[in-house]
């Protein structure tokens, strides 16, 4: 009877018997910090601010239906619309206005868990919160939202339409930015070496 060849015990410090994943590590927090809470208010108000002073202009200027031309396929046209962007679901505003509500309150709960998640994030829902609650002070005080921007071959919007529009493509462009951008490992640091 032969003896069994003994076992070899790969040990290697730091690291896990399969030499690729530590041991241990530590993760930083990716909830919003009060920079990043500054930050979203500041473009959150700037984009709300902008929406409504132009559309108290519209209102105040020009009557339900006029239009004024002002370049090209481009003219200012005062419309109601009581849905969503370019006047999609019109005929279901209450409704509309809860789920706009709902998703503003979803992205700042998103927000609070992971601002710090990317620098783009305080501009990207700073406009998609501004935009969206624009048009949600219109619909509560008004039952509609006014719209004015009108390029003839597609439907009247305003400025928080854009805003929206804006804070999405923003959004889209930096989660394709970084899909393409290959993160780097991080080194882990070597201890200071000690002083006799």
């Amino acid at each position: 009877m032969t003896n069994p060849a003994p076992r070899l015990i790969d040990v290697r410090v730091g690291s896990a018997t399969d030499g690729t994943a530590p041991v241990s590590y530590a993760e930083r927090s990716l909830a919003a910090t009060g920079y990043h809470w500054l930050a979203l208010a500041a473009v959150s108000l700037a984009a709300l601010v902008a929406d409504q002073l132009t559309k108290g202009i519209v209102l105040a200027q020009l009557d339900l239906g006029e239009s004024v031309h002002v370049v090209g396929p481009f003219s200012l046209h005062h419309v109601e619309n009581s849905g969503i962007a370019f006047g999609l679901f019109s005929a279901w505003g209450a409704l509309v206005t809860v789920v706009t509500g709902g998703a503003v309150i979803w992205m700042l709960a998103y927000f609070a868990r992971g601002g710090a998640r990317h620098p783009v994030l305080p501009v990207a829902l700073g406009l998609l919160i501004g935009g969206s609650a624009g048009n949600l002070v219109d619909r509560v005080r008004l039952g509609h939202v006014t719209d004015f921007l009108d390029l003839t071959y597609w439907p009247a919007f305003n400025l928080a339409d854009s805003f929206i529009c804006i804070g999405v493509a923003v959004l889209l462009a930096a989660a394709l930015a970084a899909e393409r951008t290959p993160r780097q490992p991080r080194r882990p640091r070597r201890p200071a070496p000690e002083r006799a």
